[in-house]
């Protein structure tokens, strides 16, 4: 019996040698292959997945590019009704004024969650948040969740961010960008809520009361001067046109202009009051302040002295309100540039302004004043104080006369004009509800 028959070895010859190495060789061989087809797929794949990343980064940066700038004008009585005398009282009747010459337009309802009929607080929340805010309040909350507002959204997105009004910077509109209470006329409130919260880098207008102590003729109870606190805090506190423009903006910006007490005055008024900035150049100025920074900004701007001087029947300044807005958006596409997204948006009516009868095709100014060739009032009111008046045989007689006199005017149902330039304004079509605002500005923060 041999080795081989009792299993304790086995003898390999030379030949079986052989074929032994020649196949181990063909499988490695094989094996090598294998992982040479699969290693080229997956680069082949992870060339893939990066082809598909450079197009996407690609197609966001440039095929569907957010706009730099994003300004949006608010202003009150913006509608056919008090539009079309403001542009007869400019130019006469063929006249147009740059917002007319917008490319999209749409009309706006405005009612509130709870009444037909918003008031300034509920039509800007609304569209600071694109939820229907209740009259009388500055925040709206889904369940237990108070929904962020544009400019908060804004500062989250790393856009620098800037609230302007030449009312006070504490009215309605202009907090409810930053501001949350259940009243709105709690000024001294909404202003410790802007010095003690993050979040505007640029803030131009009025209501310096509101910011100072009464020591300091103020109307702060508590003894804080939040314009001295905010200052400790970084930020440049200027309180004149000439400080204004001498305020850098080669660092980054924190400015607060507190330039009146109270509201700024009318356009008609700067005359008497130079050290005021009017609306166009606090809006020029707070361009030059927020471009610095490299993912662009969001401009919000109050106009909110058309609706002060509508609640108190004065036509014709009411007008002036709605030029010198008009001057401001011009100043904004000025500087701000041709891709900027521009939003002209009007919050609710004031007092039911009309111009009557049958003004020649190039009467302006004065001429669509008072008693008119019909000898009825050129302008008239539905509610209000009746501001103007005239003598007559029988004594005083109002040249602006209201329906129901009252000691203000009060609101009134009417849809506002929204019209837009730039990035995503063109879904500004038709009649649309006011929160469609949101969402336009929104999608391209």
């Amino acid at each position: 019996m041999n080795n081989a028959s009792k299993g304790h070895c086995v003898t390999i010859t030379p030949q079986g040698k052989l074929q032994l190495e020649i196949a181990q060789t063909a499988v490695r061989t094989q094996t090598f292959s294998m992982n040479k087809k699969t290693r080229n797929r997956l680069l082949a794949l992870g060339c893939l997945f990066v082809f598909l990343a450079l197009g996407a980064l690609f197609y966001i940066t440039w095929v569907v590019q957010r706009p730099f700038a994003i300004i949006v004008f608010f202003a009150d009585n913006l509608s056919p009704s008090v539009l079309t005398p403001a542009r007869n009282y400019q130019g006469g009747a063929d006249h147009r004024l740059v917002i007319e010459k917008f490319p999209n337009l749409a009309l706006l309802s405005t009612h509130a969650n709870d009444f037909a009929v918003a008031d300034a607080a509920a039509a800007t929340i609304s569209m600071a948040t694109g939820q229907k805010g209740n009259n009388g309040m500055l925040a709206v909350a889904r369940g237990k969740e108070v929904l962020p507002n544009l400019v908060e959204i804004a500062r989250l997105r790393g856009r620098a961010t800037g609230v302007v009004s030449n009312a006070s910077i504490t009215d309605a509109t202009a907090a409810a960008f930053y501001a949350r209470t259940t009243d709105p006329l709690d000024y001294p409130l909404i202003a410790r809520q802007l010095a003690e919260r993050e979040g505007v880098d640029v803030i131009l207008g009025g209501g310096a009361a509101d910011f100072l102590p009464d020591s300091e003729g103020g109307r702060r109870k508590d003894a804080r001067n939040l314009a001295k606190e905010m200052g400790e805090k970084g930020y440049d506190v200027v309180r004149s046109e000439i400080d204004l423009e001498a305020t850098p903006s080669w660092r980054t910006p924190k400015t607060l202009g507190l330039f009146s007490m109270g509201n700024l005055n009318f356009a008609d008024e700067f005359a008497a009051e130079a050290g005021q900035p009017s609306l166009a150049t606090m809006v020029r100025n707070a361009i030059r302040l927020l471009q610095y920074n490299a993912r662009g900004y969001l401009l919000v701007v109050d106009a909110g002295l058309a609706g002060k001087s509508a609640a108190q029947n004065e036509g014709e300044r009411t007008l002036r309100e709605i030029l010198a807005l008009d001057e401001a958006v011009e100043e904004a596409m000025k500087y701000a540039g041709p891709k900027a997204l521009v939003l002209v948006v009007g919050k609710r009516n004031v007092g039911g302004l009309r111009l009557n009868g049958y003004p020649f095709r190039n009467d302006k100014g004065a001429g669509l004043l008072g008693i008119n060739a019909q000898g009825a009032p050129s302008l008239t009111w539905s509610t209000g104080p009746e501001s103007g008046t005239r003598t007559s045989p029988e004594g005083p007689v109002s040249t602006e006369p209201a329906a129901s006199k009252r000691a203000a005017a009060i609101g009134v149902a009417e849809d506002v004009i929204a019209v837009g330039s730039g990035p995503g304004s063109e879904a500004l079509k038709g009649f649309q509800d006011n929160t469609e605002i949101f969402h336009i500005v929104e999608k391209q923060l």
